[in-house]
């Protein structure tokens, strides 16, 4: 199958391509530096430079492609202060592909998110759908599921559309998200901080975990299907911080709720929020089982406290 991925150098992606090239695919990608057209061809992926603001192009390596995996995001106009800028990006891109690969009945792929999906309850694949179906001009996260829902509505149009909710966390060696940026703030404050009680729960799942799940998907994911790359329901971020507190020899502290922003920065929205989920269907659907270590396991192997030089 010849695959189109949209982040191929990204975090997920640089994990998802060797798992196509394994299963027999040919990958192409899209490539906005050098650097990472130099990373995607050492990987063996067909590179053309472009960005997400290519809506043409998108359209024509869509077209030209067997199935298309979209991965990529604006995470830096989006931490920047500009999500909705980055989540219209987004969905400008979603419906190009929409369109060109409308009444082929070709696997599309979009990454999508859990956090927030059922705050304080186990969120299911069921989960998280109604809210959001209309909420395309809505603040930034609202557009972004709006988008996920967009997508999952492609299976009326002959496109073997599909959402996987990737968990918070992706973690593994040289990971630069959540986990990364709590131990920067930690190494900073000298605290490793956690909001109220740090009860509060996130899921978790390895990155090469999510990387097998894409491609199950990309070949056999039914149209309409919700997927989660969740390996671990629900860890607490008390007990992530006092690993973290471990390692780098400070206390795991609590952080008074009013105090969240000056003390986490951009991830104080995210810090205190109680969002468990469930991957039980996707792993029925899909013949998933993560294989992976477990993020506390991971976090303690190290590799998240090397500092860069």
């Amino acid at each position: 199958m010849r695959v189109f991925i949209t982040g191929a150098s990204g975090w997920i992606g640089s994990a998802v391509v060797p798992e196509l090239k394994t299963a027999g695919h040919e990958v192409v990608g899209i490539a906005r530096s050098d650097s990472s057209a130099a990373a995607l061809v050492g990987a063996g992926v067909h590179v053309h430079r472009g960005t997400l603001d290519d809506l043409d192009l998108l359209h024509r390596l869509a077209s030209d492609s067997d199935g298309v995996i979209h991965l990529a995001f604006k995470h830096d106009l989006a931490f920047s202060g500009n999500f909705q800028g980055a989540a219209d990006a987004d969905r400008r891109a979603v419906e190009v592909f929409g369109d060109a690969l409308a009444n082929t009945n070709r696997p599309f792929v979009l990454a999508s998110g859990t956090l927030g999906l059922a705050l304080g309850q186990v969120a299911t694949e069921r989960d998280g759908h109604d809210a959001f179906a209309d909420a395309a001009s809505n603040a930034g996260p609202e557009t972004r599921r709006a988008t996920a829902e967009l997508v999952l509505s492609f299976a009326s149009r002959g496109i073997r559309s599909s959402i996987i909710r990737l968990a918070p966390t992706n973690h593994g060696n040289g990971d630069n998200g959540f986990m990364a940026a709590l131990v920067d703030i930690a190494r900073q404050k000298g605290v490793a901080g956690y909001v109220g009680d740090g009860t509060n729960r996130w899921p978790a799942v390895h990155r090469l975990d999510s990387a097998v799940l894409f491609r199950l998907a990309l070949e056999n994911a039914p149209a309409g299907a919700t997927l989660h790359s969740v390996a671990e329901e629900g860890i607490a971020l008390r007990d992530i911080a006092e690993m973290i507190g471990r390692h780098l020899n400070v206390a795991a502290t609590p952080i008074d709720s009013e105090d969240a922003n000056e003390h986490f920065s951009w991830l104080a929205r995210w810090v205190g929020v109680d969002s468990p989920c469930s991957s039980l269907v996707t792993q029925e659907l899909m013949a998933w089982k993560p294989e992976q270590v477990g993020l506390l396991e991971d976090l303690d192997q190290g590799h998240y406290f090397n500092e860069v030089k």
